[in-house]
């Protein structure tokens, strides 16, 4: 039987889809990534908004996830989670984050680093209540990251705020919101033949971003 080595080996494959140019770039990396998010958009792709978020508490240990990126304004990267979650307790103690976009099929990726804030609660409430009732509900239910004695006790707590708020209005959680990642890093990688990938990177200093490219 192969080796775990011996099966990586094989799915090696060649990068070889486009070039990336320095010069072709955006001078806002907010720009740029608007032009490759809408490209990613109109690719068929599955879940384009999905995005690995990085984050560490107090005692440097690192964890991630995948989220879904909900918007991008001028100020940052938007998602929304539960402020009482692991992530939300390591932005609590150390409000810094990564972000990574992999559109695989693209020969693409993003990679965000910077400060962490949260959405402001009328901004958090708006969003919240354009989702699903049922999702709703389900924020409401779950104790995100909380350990439970089991899956009966989740569903039944579902079942049980289902009901009492069907006919009405589901009130925003005290915990749930949205958090704003601005940054001040930003690079665009471009998948290349023979691993010489293009990597063009967006550093802040001051009000300015300066653009650079980076060797593989």
């Amino acid at each position: 039987m192969a080796s775990i080595e011996e099966k990586i080996t094989l799915l090696r494959r060649e990068y070889a889809s486009r070039a990336l140019h320095k010069a072709d770039l955006s001078e806002d990396p907010f720009k740029q990534f608007q032009a490759w998010f809408d490209e990613a958009l109109h690719s068929d792709l599955a879940e384009p908004n999905a995005m690995t978020l990085s984050t560490a508490g107090a005692d440097g240990t690192v964890s991630n996830r995948t989220v879904l990126l909900k918007d991008v304004d001028d100020g940052g990267f938007i998602f929304f989670t539960n402020y009482a979650s692991r992530k939300g307790r390591d932005l609590e103690e150390n409000p810094q984050a990564a972000l990574l976009f992999f559109w695989v099929e693209l020969q693409r990726q993003v990679m965000v680093q910077g400060r962490v804030e949260k959405t402001s609660r009328e901004r958090s409430d708006a969003y919240f209540h354009r989702r699903p009732f049922e999702a709703q509900v389900g924020a409401l239910a779950s104790s995100q990251s909380c350990t439970i004695p089991d899956r009966a006790h989740l569903e039944a707590r579902y079942i049980a705020l289902d009901k009492q708020y069907r006919e009405q209005q589901v009130p925003l959680p005290e915990c749930w919101g949205g958090y704003r990642v601005i940054p001040n890093r930003v690079e665009f990688w471009q998948g290349r033949p023979n691993r010489l990938h293009d990597r063009i990177v967006f550093r802040r200093e001051g009000d300015a971003w300066i653009k650079e490219r980076l060797s593989p």
